[in-house]
């Protein structure tokens, strides 16, 4: 039997040990599995309280069960849901009892949503969207993820793809009525005018993006500078625990540390490196390598100096700031009185703070979070979630250009060009020759999903 055609399970809940744990079952076996342990089939989406057993008649636990016949199922097919006790033996018993079913194995990483894909339950961009969903960490991801959920994207490429068809089919009417001038025109000027529309719409949506997909993965902070100037005393600042070693001593820092943060709803990962010097220490060299690498990456450069040697200013990039530490330790400052907070300084960003003390630090992040704002752009309408569907868009965009383009030495040219738009708009939607990505995107899923 092809393994897509078994039946699958797979604990569909947090890890064990847990009050109560939610195992899943999908295929043609789950009726079979689902009334010998619980021995009797429920009345369809109805919780209803067993006694599960073995086949042998032994007790695994006090249940609750549901039953999806199929096709009115999360995947399209009969699916069992079992919701026991959340203890480690009493799933590898559970486990152990469905796997002595012939045909039913344990579920690959987001097989249950492949097969939903699959018996159309969603679009490949509702399924990534999911995926996304289910790693949100912060409150704006997870609303972007929820939009894409409901088809903000899908339901506007199947429009875009209707249209493209519809054009795609008056041209093609145009080529058989070349012979009858009148009807080949009176059908090929209004297909020209949709495409017109259908590349401009799609067009401003790519330019209307910015950096909307930048907030799955979230923005990147790095803090740099020269060595034994606060970065880590920040660094712990801003997690509010102590996640890197604070020494008086230079070079302590040797590779990179990161943490996640989530700044109004954006995630923001904050980057300590080593401290950048000249040095014969192979280990730290290493590190200030890694160090200069990564600060050239970031989205945002914190690049950190004594307040004391503002000599270690400039190796601050163009999208840096720069952050004046120790401000505590300044001859005229006084508790409540040091020169922190924004300020400009040759026309860049400065701040002034006391990494130890915490003065400053408050401004700092709230300069982030508008940062942050800034970077991602209004991403509420943001259509756009992944390169991929932004490539095919692309993709999709300049063939409709281009069959604008070729129409005055071919209608047969056009055609092609629609035909061609089509086929990169079903694969953003998965319906068209995209087996060779759905591994990629199904295997990212965690099991259970």
């Amino acid at each position: 039997m092809h393994p897509r055609e078994q039946t699958i399970f797979a604990l569909s809940s947090g890890r064990p040990p847990s009050a109560i744990a939610m195992v899943r079952v999908s295929g043609p076996e789950a009726r079979t599995a689902l009334n010998s342990l619980a021995g009797k089939l429920p009345l369809p989406r109805m919780a209803t309280r067993v006694l599960l057993c073995d086949t042998n008649q032994r007790p695994i636990d006090d249940a609750v069960v549901l039953w999806f016949p199929a096709p009115a199922s999360a995947t399209g097919e009969d699916v069992a849901e079992f919701h026991v006790h959340g203890g480690r033996a009493v799933l590898m018993a559970l486990f152990a009892a469905l796997s002595a079913f012939e045909n039913v194995r344990a579920a690959e990483p987001g097989e249950f949503t492949r097969r939903a894909f699959e018996n159309g339950k969603l679009d490949l961009t509702e399924a990534e969207a999911l995926d996304d969903l289910i790693h949100a960490d912060t409150d704006r991801q997870r609303r972007q993820a929820l939009r894409q959920m409901k088809g903000l994207l899908g339901d506007r490429v199947r429009d875009w793809r209707a249209q493209i068809i519809e054009a795609s089919a008056l041209i093609e009417a145009g080529i058989d009525f070349s012979d009858e001038g009148d009807v080949s025109g009176e059908l090929i000027g209004p297909a020209l005018e949709k495409i017109k529309a259908l590349h401009g719409e799609i067009a401003e949506v790519l330019a209307a993006q910015g950096q909307s997909e930048r907030l799955r993965e979230g923005l990147v902070v790095a803090i740099a500078g020269p060595p034994n100037v606060g970065k880590s005393t920040l660094m712990n600042q801003l997690a509010r625990r102590e996640v890197a070693i604070v020494s008086p001593h230079a070079g302590t820092t040797r590779d990179v540390i990161e943490i996640q943060l989530d700044l109004d709803g954006y995630p923001v990962t904050v980057i300590d490196t080593a401290g950048i010097r000249e040095t014969d220490d192979p280990v730290e060299q290493e590190g200030v390598r890694r160090a200069r690498a990564r600060a050239g990456e970031a989205d945002l450069v914190l690049w950190m100096i004594d307040a004391q040697q503002e000599e270690a200013r400039r190796e601050a990039g163009a999208s840096a700031w720069i952050v004046r530490n120790k401000i505590d330790l300044e001859s005229d400052a006084s508790p409540g009185e040091s020169a922190n907070g924004l300020r400009a300084a040759e026309g860049r960003i400065e701040f002034g703070i006391s990494a130890s003390r915490g003065d400053g630090v408050q401004e700092l992040i709230a300069a982030v979070v508008v940062f942050a704002r800034e970077f991602f752009g209004s991403v509420e309408g943001g259509l756009i979630g992944r390169a991929r569907q932004r490539k095919l868009l692309q993709e999709a965009a300049a063939m409709l250009h281009c069959s604008i383009a070729v129409m005055d030495r071919g209608e047969e040219l056009a055609a092609e060009e629609l035909r061609g738009a089509a086929a990169v708009l079903g694969r953003l939607l998965g319906r068209v020759d995209v087996e060779d990505v759905l591994d990629v995107i199904f295997r990212e899923f965690c099991i259970g999903k």
